[in-house]
């Protein structure tokens, strides 16, 4: 056996080794099922954007958006990223990693203007634009990018590009949105798609279209890349949408029992009201009815809580035994009080805020200036475990977007295969000839 001495050193070195994962573990579970973080410094969150013009555009149609909005603090300029394919953007990167710079918890990406060019990777190699090796160095940058940012624990959220005028940006544009689309995904960052509301019914380019009051003005400049003031404020309005569907998320996770450390707790719990004193009206009930409690009465939840208040009872069974005596047995019904934490952690399913999947919008100028918009959301496009699968994945992109073909079905009229399969015949019944009714003969007369 080893020495009790062993033993101690070898316990003390394991705890040691445990300690630093303690913080982590408890950060991590301290957010629950809230996108956003539900505790940020002084109840207020603070947003940046990153990336080159598309990012000072979208900046200004959020402090539109959101300038009567409390909750929400937005920084004045966006953090200028000149483009993933860039020379600069390492040194960027070490930038944004520097100690001393502020904190955000929120963060809102949207670039790709300059990014049209081939990569250099070094002063003699360079890569193609378009070609496998710049689309793996992007989807790495991608990564990188979305890393640096969420190392400081921002919740992130890309914006796609929109559909270009000259199809020289247009093709470069969507290769780059399909590489966002599947990286995001892969590292739990939201991808906001905006293609179907800047675009034509066929999904080509239009520099008009309607604004958020549902008015056809113009959208897009006339460099065919960036927006018009009505279409950054449009562009914020789907922004706008998501951010505030997970900040009522975050609301709802603050009443989660035990969420957030002790001096969280603390400072959630003096905010919660109070049950009145026993001198002021309120409502009374008996709590244990028995003549062996006299102290058993409670005061029930306040008015305009969602609490469940404690509603015990007694009931007493009566029978007669064989001997002929009549026998009685005593039940005492618990029912505690419910907290309202208890109750909408219970209820979180049905609650209006949760996320909801977005679909493809498709849009019908009806004349006289308005339009006429429909989502559409694909059914089954959830994946396994509660996460959404890729847009790329589901059937309706594939058909309709890409222009592929999904295999037939046996039997169908886009069935080719060859050769047929001729169907069974199941033989006929043998056809029975009606019988003749025997003649009777005719009485003479």
């Amino acid at each position: 056996m080893l020495p009790m001495h062993t033993l101690r050193a070898a316990l003390v070195a394991a705890l040691a080794l445990l300690a630093p994962a303690l913080p982590a573990a408890a950060q991590v579970e301290s957010t629950g099922t809230s996108y956003i973080t539900p505790f940020p410094e002084g109840d207020v969150y603070k947003l940046q954007t990153y990336g080159d013009a598309f990012a000072e555009g979208l900046l200004a149609g959020l402090n539109e958006a959101f300038a009567g909005d409390a909750r929400l603090q937005i920084s004045r300029r966006h953090r200028n990223i000149s483009g993933l394919a860039r020379g600069e953007f390492e040194d960027e990167m070490r930038a944004e990693e520097a100690p001393g710079r502020e904190t955000f918890h929120i963060g809102v990406i949207m670039l790709g203007i300059g990014d049209r060019v081939h990569m250099r990777l070094s002063p003699r190699d360079r890569v193609i634009l378009g070609s496998n090796e710049w689309r793996e160095e992007y989807a790495r940058r991608v990564d990188t990018l979305i890393k640096t940012l969420r190392k400081k624990g921002m919740a992130l959220y890309w914006v796609g590009q929109p559909v270009m005028r000259r199809y020289e940006a247009n093709d470069p544009a969507q290769t780059m949105n399909d590489i966002v689309r599947d990286r995001t995904f892969l590292n739990g960052v939201k991808f906001i798609d905006i293609q179907a509301h800047f675009a034509d019914e066929g999904g080509n380019f239009t520099p008009y279209g309607p604004d958020i009051t549902g008015k056809r003005v113009l959208l897009r400049e006339p460099d065919g890349v960036l927006f018009t003031a009505a279409g950054n404020r449009k562009l914020a309005h789907f922004v706008e949408q998501e951010i505030k569907r997970d900040l009522n998320q975050a609301k709802n996770a603050r009443a989660i029992p035990l969420a957030g450390n002790e001096a969280e707790q603390k400072r959630i719990n003096a905010m919660r009201p109070r049950p009145q004193p026993p001198g002021e009206d309120g409502w009374r009930g008996t709590v244990n009815p028995s003549k062996d409690d006299k102290a058993g009465q409670q005061r029930g939840a306040p008015e305009g809580s969602n609490e469940l208040k404690a509603d015990n009872g007694r009931i007493t069974l009566r029978s007669v035994s064989p001997s002929g005596r009549e026998e009685s047995v005593t039940i005492d019904l618990l029912r505690p009080a419910i907290p309202s934490a208890v109750i909408a952690l219970v209820t979180r399913k049905e609650s209006a805020d949760k996320p909801t999947q977005m679909g493809d919008v498709l849009a019908e100028d009806v004349g006289g200036g308005l339009v006429v918009q429909s989502s559409i959301t694909p059914a089954g496009a959830g994946a396994p475990g509660g996460r959404r699968a890729s847009p790329s994945l589901a059937p309706y992109y594939q058909v309709l977007i890409k222009g592929e073909r999904l295999p037939p079905k046996p039997g169908r009229a886009d069935d080719f295969s060859w050769p047929k399969l001729e169907p069974e015949m199941a033989p006929e019944p043998p056809v029975r000839r009606p019988q003749r009714a025997p003649r009777t003969a005719s009485p003479r007369s």
